[in-house]
């Protein structure tokens, strides 16, 4: 008990503590992404309906956006919130969760952000059609966004960004 807990106190892991720790720094990094998503669609670039999950339980005042400008600023939100997730995500993986190195420093980044980047835009994709065409709930939509790019992020960064 005493090595698996001595592994969360170091970078090297082995494979299911490193999942795990992949897992709450991607919390910690969601968590991120959460605060400023839905304080930009709240506030700034107004994405969230009367009866969004979100605004009926926290008793948010929203303001009436037509279903195509809420789609337009999901994606604008989306992509506020992601280069600060992505930055938190690379800080935490980097010091605690995988060895850099492979790369030089700016390539690691850049292929950090390209692979989250990609499973970014696949994921705003599915939520923007999911406002667009289903007219489901900007929550919802973020939901199924978040899961299409957590699918593709941790195999991409162990093998590809990072020395695994």
């Amino acid at each position: 008990m005493h090595e698996f807990l001595q592994q969360f106190l170091q970078r090297d892991a082995g494979p299911l503590v490193q999942f795990i720790k992949y897992g709450l720094a991607g919390g910690v990094a969601t968590a991120v992404d959460m605060l400023v998503f839905f304080a930009l669609a709240w506030r700034v670039f107004p994405a969230l309906r009367e009866n969004d999950p979100l605004a009926t339980r926290l008793h948010l005042k929203v303001q009436h956006v037509e279903e195509a400008d809420r789609s337009r600023r999901f994606i604008i939100c989306t992509a506020i919130a992601f280069i600060f997730s992505n930055l938190t995500a690379y800080l935490i993986n980097i010091f605690w969760v995988f060895e850099p190195g492979r790369y030089h420093w700016a390539i690691e980044l850049a292929l950090f952000y390209a692979v989250s980047g990609i499973s970014v835009c696949i994921g705003t994709f599915l939520g923007w059609a999911m406002i667009r065409h289903l007219h489901l709930s900007t929550t919802f939509s973020y939901l199924g966004k978040m899961l299409a790019a957590l699918m593709i992020n941790y195999v991409c960064r162990k093998y590809f960004v990072f020395k695994g």
